[in-house]
């Protein structure tokens, strides 16, 4: 399986690198999700814009843990890149009402900078010393 976690800032963009979301990569995007939850990300944006088919929709469940221990961290779960057979699985296994879908990249990250800026001004943003730094983004692929 190949997972591209792209980091910035504020936010960490996951990416699914397969055409098949299925019960052996399921587990994997659960550990990445705790992983990057426990380096102190609290905003995942999901890329699911290669994924073109589902195996079976429980296995789309794993996407519950990432909005959860977001959720938790006081941070948000966006999923994009959603193609219409994606949506049906999606909205069958009734995650559409649990989960946050945003159409593009772009607007997702355009969402949490939003958000960050106002928990900011309001006094509630984060206090890690390493979101100072804006030049420690990195891209790493997972496989």
């Amino acid at each position: 399986m190949a997972l591209i976690v792209d980091k910035h800032e504020k936010y960490v963009v996951v990416k699914l690198n397969e055409e098949t979301f299925t019960n052996d990569n399921a587990p994997l995007l659960k550990s990445e999700f705790i992983l990057l939850n426990s380096q102190g990300y609290r905003n995942i944006i999901m890329d699911l814009s290669m994924v073109t088919n589902c195996e079976d929709s429980q296995d789309l469940s794993c996407l519950l843990v990432g909005d959860r221990l977001c959720r938790k961290a006081n941070g948000h779960f966006l999923i994009t890149g959603v193609n219409e057979s994606l949506e049906k699985i999606i909205e069958i296994a009734g995650l559409d009402e649990s989960l946050n879908f945003v159409a593009k990249l772009r607007e997702a990250e355009d969402l949490i900078f939003m958000e960050e800026v106002e928990k900011d001004l309001l006094g509630g943003g984060s206090t890690d010393e390493d979101e100072d730094d804006e030049d420690d983004l990195d891209e790493e692929v997972r496989g």
